[in-house]
């Protein structure tokens, strides 16, 4: 198991459980505005002693472990080391893009997630564009997911080519979710890019998006609000 990243407490990454966030480097998708972009390629990894010595030590002070990115499902040993895990004492929560809905259906099976964060980067047609892949393997572990009892949430980053008519377009685009999370976009430079001359959403603005959708999403949040 390859573990770029250590986060060793945290209170907001995990709903309601104290937990550390391991972040696994690569990603299949290239995302512009990626939150973790300095994970997409290879570099310095921690020594995986040193995260088992922890995870060790830590196991009873905290309560879950967030396995994050990077895009972890790309990591072959992921269920043996969510396994360890879970021996461990620790609930376990996968953030994922869902391009891999094989090897999410095998950790559903085996019983090995009690939490899955599932981006929704954009509209589908804009997957090519925007991430390099379509979003059929998206789509497909959301199928997983909704046809599982795992707690989960979808969540969506408010890029400013997102606009509150394709927010709405999203919205209408999959069945009601137990959870559908809004997050603020922070830019970086060189997103101009892309961006143009778009401007990043207020949360403010954030806050009346997610309050325009909640017909179709009763279940929306905004982070942090």
């Amino acid at each position: 198991m390859r573990i770029a990243g250590i986060h060793k407490t945290s209170t907001v990454d995990f709903p309601g459980v104290l937990s550390a966030v391991l972040f696994t480097p690569g990603c299949n998708y290239h995302c512009f505005y990626c939150h973790n972009r300095q994970l997409r390629e290879k570099g310095d990894e921690l020594d995986l002693r040193d995260i088992i010595s922890f995870l060790q030590k830590r196991a009873g002070l905290l309560e879950g472990i967030v396995v994050s990115g990077g895009e972890p499902t790309l990591q072959e040993d992921l269920p043996d080391f969510i396994a360890y895990i879970k021996k461990l004492g620790y609930t376990a929560k996968l953030d994922t893009n869902g391009s891999n809905p094989g090897i999410v259906e095998e950790l559903l099976s085996k019983e090995l997630l009690d939490y899955v964060a599932l981006d929704y980067k954009a509209p589908f047609e804009m997957y090519p564009e925007l991430c390099g892949l379509s979003a059929d393997g998206m789509r497909a572990t959301a199928k997983l997911l909704l046809e599982n009892s795992v707690d989960w949430e979808m969540r969506t980053t408010l890029i400013p080519l997102i606009s509150p008519e394709k927010l709405r377009e999203m919205a209408q685009a999959v069945p009601k979710l137990p959870k559908y999370v809004l997050q603020q976009y922070d830019p970086q430079p060189g997103d101009m890019r892309y961006t143009k001359t778009l401007m990043p959403y207020s949360t403010g603005e954030i806050r009346q998006m997610a309050e325009d959708i909640r017909g179709e999403q009763p279940n929306v949040t905004v982070l942090g609000c």
